[in-house]
């Protein structure tokens, strides 16, 4: 049998190739479209439950001190006047506050009842990004993709280390203030119990020198002056690059707009000093007086 040069199979053939290919490229999309909408989705429900963890704890914590303050008020009026309706007000305005981080809670259980707990958002946030980043890898990327994928990976790490330095940070902080508070109130109580009969000034003497040496252990301890000099410091050295970058004076007067690129990339490697030095000077300030002391100190006030 002779064969038919009009016949087109293998033209054929080609076609079916492409679209099957086609097809596939399509259906990878599809599910890869699907996969990151799944990642946002886990997202968004991390974030809204760690916020409403958040104002769940601030009404307990604001229940759980209007119920101590209205307890230590009305013990403090039964031993200096012998009657606990002196503070009468004070147990009304605890108790307005108690009503409302009570109501706070309920509204927070109603809000969050579609939502999953923390840890299982937490692990439905990690198998979305599993899947997505296996999804990439399915897709047998290029360098350069390769290269993305694992920044985005390293963006993940990040955001964990951080998550983790602020939690162990926040411990920790709570806990240094309970000590400095503990210890100031222990002077403080130390100094009601003179045997002496408490009248109006010497009890507003003693509360006014408890004020003052929590004040000074905070100050002492936080480092705010300092924080704010070296935050202020950062930003006016970052907007004095962006002025100069946008004007072209300064290191960037050699680039013209031919060279914006390498006027751009110096651009962004001088913004990261700057912001690479003010790391490292929290980190300093993080760390106790005896061991650290922050290069270039602020001037006195």
């Amino acid at each position: 049998m002779t064969r038919d040069f009009d016949d087109d199979a293998p033209r054929r053939l080609h076609y079916a190739n492409e679209l099957v290919l086609a097809r596939k490229r399509d259906a990878d999309e599809r599910i890869y479209v699907v996969t990151t909408n799944l990642v946002i989705d886990a997202q968004e429900k991390l974030a809204r439950r760690r916020r409403l963890d958040r104002i769940c704890r601030a009404g307990a914590i604001t229940a759980w001190l209007s119920l101590l303050t209205a307890a230590t008020g009305t013990g403090i009026a039964w031993f200096t006047t012998g009657t606990p309706a002196r503070f009468v007000v004070g147990c009304l305005i605890c108790g307005g506050l108690l009503l409302m981080s009570l109501l706070t809670l309920v509204g927070v259980h109603f809000a969050g009842r579609g939502l999953p707990s923390l840890q299982r958002a937490e692990a439905l946030l990690i198998s979305a990004r599993e899947q997505m980043w296996q999804q990439k890898v399915n897709r047998r990327p290029a360098l350069g993709d390769r290269r993305d994928l694992y920044r985005e990976e390293v963006t993940t790490a990040i955001e964990q280390y951080q998550a983790d330095s602020r939690k162990y940070r926040r411990i920790h902080n709570s806990l240094q203030t309970l000590i400095m508070i503990g210890s100031a109130s222990t002077t403080t109580i130390a100094a009601l119990d003179t045997g002496k009969e408490l009248t109006w000034q010497s009890v507003t003497l003693t509360g006014i020198s408890f004020a003052i040496t929590v004040a000074a252990m905070f100050t002492g301890y936080y480092k705010f002056r300092e924080r704010s000099y070296f935050l202020q410091q950062t930003a006016d050295a970052i907007e004095e690059e962006a002025n100069a970058v946008r004007l072209g004076i300064g290191p960037y007067r050699e680039f013209g707009e031919d060279r914006e690129d390498e006027a751009l990339k110096l651009f962004t490697q001088r913004v990261e000093d700057h912001r690479n030095e003010q790391r490292r000077r929290q980190q300093q300030l993080d760390q106790p007086a005896d061991q650290a002391a922050p290069s270039g100190q602020p001037p006195a006030g």
